[in-house]
């Protein structure tokens, strides 16, 4: 891999993103989220006709109201200033659980009931908990298996890729993408180790990590992030910042990362060369970098592709898909990114759409630009992943000027 660009993009090129109307609604959820998630769910399991005895309605009722007062208090001991990873714990779990509860509140509530008054099963008063514990049998199998999933050493995603610009010599090169690892208060230090062992497994030319490698500064997640300093690639191991690393003195990342032996691509490239065959290999901050107030941290194309043949084929990193109209418009083969989780517990993934151009998966933009979106290899927060599993992925590139390898 050769060095050919500058790391010191020009200021003042950029222009901040307006904005939208998602954002002005965000500001808003933190008030009232947790009083739907927790008061929903407390209506439809205990006060629409069950008729419970009244210890069982008022215990319950309390459960709820602890819930309600407890997660915020919880989340905000555990991401405010005081950073309490048991704190964390606690409050992002119970907003996995409520999510999830509130979700199924909500479906089984109208649709359960709607097929069981059609069917004219029971009373009204059976109908109502055959209803309430549908609700809660579902919400525990969900969960069960949600944490199962997140856990988990992720499934490796194998996929080629077909780059029309790409030369003969690099085909079947083989790009290993890792990303939002977001290593936590959950200690996962043994996870971090298997999921570096997967990797090598893999025979990488090029490794990528895109972002968000962890919740907290490189101090505190040290140990968790440290395995990435046994990845294996025979060409190299580059990184790009994520928005979760603005929130946890990104530099610190940066640094840590260099130290582990990654190439910190920080608007800037690299070029992979094989059988007389070139790939500018570039990476950009993340798009939330500029308002960090960090000096010199902000997403910058132009600087990223500063000296590079504009004739070659180019893989750029990028945390955010949505970062994917501007690469589409410089005409950029293909851009990797992360961010989305697929969602990681449905169905926020409705959620993550207005957003982001992209979920998971492939997706073509512009004349020329693939965006492949990964779910993510960890977990952010709740510690669930509900139909949105995680994943490594090997994306093998594909020459048009030979035929694909058997």
């Amino acid at each position: 891999m050769t060095d050919t660009s500058n790391t010191r993009p020009a200021d003042g090129e950029a222009q901040a993103p307006r904005q939208s109307r998602l954002l002005r609604l965000m500001r808003y959820i933190p008030l009232i989220a947790p009083v739907l998630l927790w008061t929903v769910p407390c209506w439809m399991l205990l006060h629409t006709g069950q008729h419970w005895p009244v210890p069982v309605t008022l215990v319950g009722t309390a459960v709820f109201a602890l819930g309600l007062v407890g997660m915020p208090l919880a989340m905000m001991r555990g991401h405010g200033r005081r950073q309490q990873d048991r704190a964390a714990i606690v409050g992002d779990t119970l907003l996995g659980a409520s999510w999830v509860l509130f979700t199924w509140s909500v479906l089984l509530g109208v649709l359960l009931r709607l097929a069981l008054t059609v069917a004219g099963v029971g009373e009204s008063q059976d109908r109502a908990r055959i209803v309430t514990w549908a609700i809660l049998g579902t919400t525990a199998v969900l969960l069960a298996w949600g944490y199962a999933e997140a856990r988990r050493v992720p499934r490796v995603r194998r996929l080629d890729v077909l780059l029309p610009r790409l030369g003969a010599g690099l085909d079947g090169t083989r790009v290993v993408l890792i990303t939002d690892t977001h290593y936590g208060p959950l200690d996962r230090t043994r996870w971090s180790a298997r999921v570096c062992e997967t990797v090598n497994t893999l025979e990488a030319d090029l490794v990528c990590h895109t972002g968000d490698i962890a919740d907290g500064t490189a101090e505190r997640r040290r140990a968790q992030a440290v395995p990435l300093g046994t990845v294996r690639a025979t060409r190299a191991r580059v990184y790009v910042t994520g928005n979760h690393e603005y929130y946890s003195e990104a530099q610190g990342w940066v640094d840590l990362m260099g130290e582990l032996g990654w190439e910190p691509l920080r608007n800037r490239h690299l070029l992979l060369e094989r059988g007389g065959d070139t790939l500018v290999v570039a990476g950009v901050d993340d798009v939330t970098a500029e308002s960090s107030g960090l000096a010199g941290h902000r997403a910058h194309l132009a600087g990223a592709l500063d000296g590079a043949d504009p004739d070659l084929p180019v893989l750029l990193l990028a945390h955010q898909p949505k970062f994917v109209d501007r690469a589409a418009a410089d005409g950029i083969d293909l851009q990797l990114s992360g961010h989305t989780h697929g969602g990681q517990i449905w169905p926020f993934h409705h959620l993550v759409r207005i957003d982001q151009p992209a979920l998971a998966g492939l997706s073509h933009h512009g004349t020329r630009t693939l965006l492949y979106t990964s779910r993510g290899t960890g977990f952010w927060g709740p510690p669930f992943r509900v139909f949105a599993p995680s994943e490594i992925t090997l994306l093998v590139l594909r020459s048009p000027h030979l035929p694909t390898s058997p």
